[in-house]
């Protein structure tokens, strides 16, 4: 009998996908119901309020579902009470505990921990800071995900409550994910961050995909390695996380932990053949895989990367259904959504000779998607 999987998070179906491929029967509690994912579970629970998913609702809806073992995602990490709920009545948790989350989450922690470890990190702060101090800072929420609600500070205006101040780090924004056993960590991938693409009808710092990196600078993955590496002893990470960082010359600055399943691991799974899931819950009992990134890197034949697409206009959508049998778009919305400006559309999946290529592919898969949604999509009054 396969052992029943409740996967929880603002978005399940990638490690949903993940796990049912992996033989697990999957039962879900996410803040879409996409149709992609009532194809691949049991079951599947909504929980939204106000047009968001909320980690504590979630966590009551998940009550209601039998399951052997759970394993939480975004944005249950900012919650660890909720997680905490999650995991009552018997059920194994496969994750960080609650305790961890508390640790590695706390922004001034967390950048302490790196620079004990010999690593650089932004200066972290939650009062505003003395004119000696650098000029360029970003104001965060404390309970952040995705760049959501990520802007410049302006020097002199007040912090607002639940925030704290980042300094800015010119670079290019990228991410390891790794596999930790509470001691060890092993890479499985290192990916490029986009955010606040306009193509993909997203602004600011919102996360908008992720392109997975091909063989070329070494430098820099040896010293996200390092670093993931320190941050697992530092907080005894286990399972699947991510560090979201800015490359410098080659060197990573870390700007926070992701210490639970992130969206760019599906692209590992996809470019490697790797089972993210079986990987998760090996590392979670101590187990870490045999996996060697870079003879990986260095056997990709090419360049992946997915883009999430931002609704341009409010409006509602048309019929889904044939999207499921694309593999290049992925968290189909049932028809009938109706969508406000800035909200998630879908997934889609490109690939090219580089990144560069990779992104401009990306590019014409989101234009000629967009197209289609203005061709199909009645507009909201």
């Amino acid at each position: 009998m396969a052992t029943r999987v409740l996967i929880a998070g603002v978005s399940a179906r990638g490690l949903a996908e993940s796990a049912a491929r992996a033989g697990y029967e999957v039962v879900a509690v996410d803040g879409f119901g996409d149709l992609d994912l009532r194809a691949c579970a049991a079951e599947v629970r909504v929980a939204r309020i106000g047009g968001r998913f909320r980690a504590r609702m979630a966590a009551a809806v998940a009550r209601e579902l039998a399951c052997d073992a759970v394993v939480y995602e975004a944005s249950f990490d900012n919650h660890p009470d909720a997680v905490r709920e999650l995991a009552q009545a018997g059920r194994t948790l496969w994750g960080n505990p609650p305790a961890v989350l508390a640790r590695v989450r706390d922004p001034l922690r967390l950048a302490g921990a790196i620079r004990t470890a010999g690593f650089p990190a932004p200066l972290v702060r939650r009062t505003r800071p003395p004119a000696a101090l650098p000029a360029r800072w970003l104001v965060k929420p404390l309970r952040s995900g995705g760049g959501e609600g990520v802007t410049p500070w302006r020097r002199g205006t007040p912090l607002p409550r639940g925030s704290y101040l980042q300094q800015r780090i010119g670079g290019v924004p990228g991410s390891i994910v790794f596999a930790a056993d509470g001691r060890h960590a092993v890479p499985l991938g290192l990916s490029r961050i986009l955010a606040g693409e306009r193509i993909f009808g997203a602004d600011g710092f919102r996360y908008c995909g992720s392109i997975l990196l091909s063989e070329g600078d070494r430098e820099l993955p040896a010293r996200a390695t390092e670093l993931a590496q320190a941050v697992t002893a530092a907080f005894g990470l286990v399972g699947v996380n991510g560090i979201d960082f800015v490359a410098r010359r080659g060197v990573p600055y870390p700007i926070e932990v992701n210490p639970r399943y992130t969206a760019a691991m599906e692209l590992v799974e996809r470019a490697y053949g790797l089972s993210i899931f079986e990987i998760h819950a090996g590392a979670c009992a101590g187990t870490l895989p045999a996996f060697d990134l870079a003879r990986a890197r260095r056997g990709a034949p090419g360049v992946i990367g997915k883009a999430i697409l931002y609704a341009r206009v409010g409006a509602t959508l048309g019929d889904t259904r044939a999207w499921l049998a694309d593999p290049t778009v992925r968290d189909i919305s049932p028809p009938g959504t109706r969508f406000a400006p800035r909200d998630p559309v879908c997934t889609v999946f490109a690939s090219g000779r580089d990144a560069a290529g990779c992104l401009a592919a990306l590019a014409r898969r989101a234009a000629a998607l967009y197209r289609d949604l203005e061709r199909c999509e009645p507009r909201i009054a």
